[in-house]
């Protein structure tokens, strides 16, 4: 098995880009929001949580992983 040592700050980032991805899409699912401010705040929350993987994938994959 492969393991894979992060720092608190850098699993705490991969966590909250994949929070706010889900929450968008949460956002885009749920009827508690008029329907415009749902799709803005979903669609927002989205884009953030899949723009931040980016950075979080590079810095994981950068870092190599330990045997």
């Amino acid at each position: 098995m492969k393991r894979l040592d992060l720092s608190l700050p850098e699993f705490a980032f991969v966590v909250a880009t994949r929070a706010a991805l889900g929450a968008g899409i949460a956002l885009l699912a749920a009827d508690k929001l008029r329907r415009a401010g749902r799709r803005n705040v979903g669609w927002t929350l989205v884009a953030l949580g899949a723009l931040t993987t980016i950075p979080a994938v590079l810095a994981v994959s950068g870092r190599g992983l330990k045997a």
